[in-house]
């Protein structure tokens, strides 16, 4: 198993030097992946319950703060040297096919083939109005058509496509990227659509812990939550091993057990108890698991790295 950290831009991740230093301590501490969050453009207001929170409400909505995940990513490329860059997860409907296909391109060639296109439907209506992208009810249809897309443009030497949503033909795309064998996605959500477009397209599933709907925050749910998408691989005539499985758990770690009606939250007591509860998520079948690591202060949020990565990271 290996570990990652997941940031949103915002708070005291919402300018330059915060940001590099997250991406130099999880760099140098062993963290093998930093995920960003992506949100281009916030709401004053919206009555859409945001899934992974109890009171519905998205963490972001108090400021609005946001980056490009793409551009951050880029910008963390140049700043790093071996960490590999997640979006943590790229809404596709957001971005035309082609112009998102060569923005992640961009990134993975820079970086020298470390990005993952880590991918969602997306959930705020009035984002993707005020973005202009078609309509928000057919998002996962365009979801599935831009990741059809996405995979002829990075790897076919003459891509072209005659969809709904997006069209090309008589194109040169290069360079290809310089991921091997080819720039991977992974699969956000815990529906099951998620599950179908995982067998369909992805190379990793990379569901949440919290989904207030579909829970997945004991290694007990996560493991039955992975026999349901090995059920829709084989009835899709795809082999299950050959898709990874990434898992965000959507809370810093914290060193004085917390106890919920599940019992001891994970992630949570000694160092001791998370090493556990790692070796648990891994015989349950994550092999890469994604931690939510920012705290009010930069500060703070570089303590928790450290600790973290010093007590469980390197003695995973």
């Amino acid at each position: 198993m290996d570990f990652g950290i997941h940031i949103g831009t915002r708070g005291c991740l919402a300018s330059r030097e915060p940001i590099m230093a997250v991406a130099r301590r999880a760099e140098g501490l062993g963290y093998a992946y930093l995920g960003v969050a992506d949100h281009l453009i916030v709401p004053v207001h919206t009555d859409i319950r945001y899934a992974y929170t109890v009171d519905g409400i998205w963490p972001g909505a108090p400021t609005g703060e946001c980056f490009d995940a793409v551009a951050t990513l880029a910008f963390i490329a140049g700043c790093t040297q071996r960490i590999k860059l997640l979006t943590s997860v790229a809404v596709v409907p957001y971005r035309p096919a082609v112009l998102a296909a060569k923005l992640l391109l961009t990134a993975d060639v820079l970086s020298g083939g470390r990005v993952i296109a880590g991918v969602g439907t997306g959930w705020m209506k009035e984002e993707f109005e005020a973005l202009g992208t078609p309509p928000f009810a057919e998002r996962g249809a365009v979801t599935d058509e831009y990741l059809q897309a996405w995979r002829a443009l990075w790897d076919e030497q003459h891509p072209a496509l005659d969809g709904n949503y997006a069209k090309f033909d008589n194109v040169v795309f290069a360079p290809k990227p310089a991921s091997k064998p080819h720039l991977p996605i992974w699969v956000g959500g815990e529906s099951p659509p998620a599950l179908r477009r995982t067998v369909k397209f992805g190379d990793a599933w990379y569901p949440v812990s919290n989904n207030q709907t579909i829970r997945l925050n004991t290694p007990q749910r996560l493991r039955d939550g992975i026999d349901g998408l090995h059920r829709v691989a084989e009835k899709a005539g795809r082999d299950p091993g050959t898709i990874d499985v990434g898992y965000l758990w959507f809370a810093p770690p914290v060193w004085t057990a917390q106890q919920g009606p599940d019992g001891r939250q994970l992630f949570s007591g000694s160092s001791s108890d998370m090493l556990a509860d790692a070796a648990a998520l891994g015989k349950a079948g994550a092999e890469h698991v994604i931690l939510y690591l920012q705290r009010p202060t930069i500060e703070e949020t570089l303590e928790v790295i450290q600790h973290f990565g010093e007590e469980v990271v390197r003695k995973a």
